[in-house]
């Protein structure tokens, strides 16, 4: 059976995985997610006729939220949500039609390849929305845009049409990533900056990975007391940072580093793990019955934790299997990539402008004479050690802004600190560009200048969809001379690409030491 997908950077060359995703994604479980695109076109038509309603918005969230790379691989579990999708759809309108699949990726090369942009925009601002609605916290433009962006995806438009159709949507996700941005804090607290050991104690102990902070929070209160540690992994590691989620004693530490590292990393490891999002590679045998996954998430032959009717999940299964295995009888300590024996994090927009004025003093009195943003997604592809050796090489007298599971290439090293202010400054998840971006303006206010005039450079790594939707952000935002690797996405035609050169001044990354000599001169 025949697929296609190109929506991450490993995908096949040239063009993009036909067989078998490099994922593992089976074709089956491709053509279903596609099949799963195609519907959610269908519903957004209905609610754009019949009305926009919570439970509608939800299935859009969701369903774009099941497509994103490493989610979901069963087959079943997508069945089972086309399925809900096209009930819900019936029961609205029965007119609407959904989108015909095989068409998805089909048609002049400009125009799809500017049409994949939005549509895997919508796929990655979907899980950020999605984190941010199960807290409870809504943002009306958002909801109303993802009925929009799929009803627009599935029309014809000029490129310049859906050149300002992609500013939109970038200016729509930075209005997501703001909401998540109050979700998270006014849920769990403001981060404050924190050391995080790499050291795994004794005895049970359960391991978090994915993006969910509401799914860590429950964890956190049924395991209080019960001597099961909570360690956090990937993108999970900001979450130390959090007041109300550090408050309990049983979240230990982190362990392991990116998410790609997972097949060798969790090897023989007497703990249980939770996956609740993105993130999971299919599972070798040896662990695999210690793989719990829930929401989006899905693969067969792993247990899966559902939600109840009133939001909540019981994680007893996984809690079981943790003191089932038992843990390591003595502390095992792990490194980073490059040795280091702990990482830090929490230092997100509101403890970064808590000390404006001794940042904007260090710049003033030639302390610090640039900063670099080294962020985004990790990845397997050769390639990626430009951003280790990129941040080894900024010189003594800048700083270094950091987020994603991207700076698990160098954030446990030791690069010193400039007057106090810790020289890698690690802002949290992904979905924390937008505390990036909080930065970047304050600092623009005080200088009295545009952001593109500060000794800023953002130097980017991209994996999956949600960072293309922070990249059409960025760039609906007017920030110019943005540095992108380790590779070009391969849904940008070479026309389009050569439109964000032109518009964008973006660059192809090169070699660290040429493009720090650009940067710098």
């Amino acid at each position: 059976m025949s697929m296609f997908c190109y929506q991450c950077e490993q995908s096949a060359a040239p063009g993009g995985c036909t067989v078998q995703g490099v994922c593992g994604k089976t074709a089956p479980v491709a053509n279903l997610q596609d099949e799963l695109t195609a519907a959610l076109v269908g519903l957004a038509r209905a609610l754009d006729v019949k009305g926009q309603t919570k439970e509608g918005v939800d299935y859009l969230m969701r369903g774009l939220f099941m497509c994103v790379t490493n989610v979901n691989f069963s087959e079943d579990r997508v069945q089972e949500f086309i399925d809900e999708v096209n009930a819900y759809h019936a029961k609205i309108d029965s007119v609407a039609q959904n989108f015909d699949w095989e068409q998805l990726w089909k048609g002049e090369e400009d125009i799809v390849s500017l049409r994949s942009t939005l549509l895997l925009g919508m796929r990655g601002m979907a899980a950020y929305a999605w984190h941010a609605a199960r807290l409870g916290f809504h943002d009306p433009e958002v909801d109303a845009w993802f009925i929009k962006g799929m009803v627009e995806f599935a029309k014809d438009h000029s490129a310049e049409e859906w050149l300002n159709l992609l500013m939109e949507f970038g200016q729509i996700n930075l209005k997501c990533m703001a909401i998540l941005d109050k979700a998270n804090t006014e849920t769990y607290g403001t981060p404050v900056p924190t050391t995080v050991p790499l050291t795994v104690e004794p005895g049970p102990f359960i391991v978090v990975t994915g993006h969910d902070l509401h799914d860590l929070n429950q964890l956190l209160e049924q395991t209080d007391g019960k001597g099961v540690n909570i360690y956090t992994h990937g993108e999970m590691l900001p979450c130390h940072a959090y007041p109300e989620l550090k408050k309990h004693p049983q979240l230990k530490g982190n362990f392991g580093t990116a998410w790609q590292n997972q097949q060798k990393e969790f090897v023989d490891v007497p703990g249980a793990f939770l996956f609740t999002t993105n993130c999971i590679m299919p599972p070798k045998e040896n662990y695999r019955a210690n793989i719990f996954t829930t929401d989006m998430v899905g693969f067969d032959g792993c247990a899966h934790v559902e939600e109840k009717a009133d939001g909540t999940k019981d994680f007893s299964a996984v809690i079981e299997r943790a003191i089932e295995l038992g843990g390591y009888k003595e502390a095992q300590e792990f490194t980073g990539i490059n040795g280091g024996h702990e990482v830090t994090t929490g230092f997100g927009h509101g403890t970064v402008l808590g000390i404006a004025d001794k940042v904007i003093d260090a710049v003033k009195a030639g302390a610090i004479k640039h900063f670099f943003l080294v962020g985004g997604c990790d990845g397997a592809k050769v390639g990626r050690n430009y951003y280790t050796e990129f941040v080894k090489q900024t010189p003594d007298d800048t700083v270094v802004l950091t987020l994603a599971c991207g700076k698990f290439r160098f954030n446990d090293l030791n690069i010193g600190e400039i007057g106090g202010i810790p020289r890698i400054l690690d802002m949290g998840q992904c979905n924390d560009a937008y505390s990036a971006i909080q930065v970047a303006v304050a600092l623009a206010g005080a200088f009295e200048c545009d952001v593109n005039d500060l000794p800023l450079t953002l130097v980017l790594s991209w994996y999956e969809q949600k960072a293309v939707c922070i990249l059409l952000t960025l760039l609906a935002l007017g920030i110019r001379n943005i540095y992108i690797g380790p590779s070009l996405p391969k849904f940008f035609s070479s026309n389009v690409l050569n439109i964000l050169v032109e518009k964008f001044q973006l660059h192809p990354i090169t070699t660290p030491e040429a493009d720090m000599k650009a940067i710098l001169g």
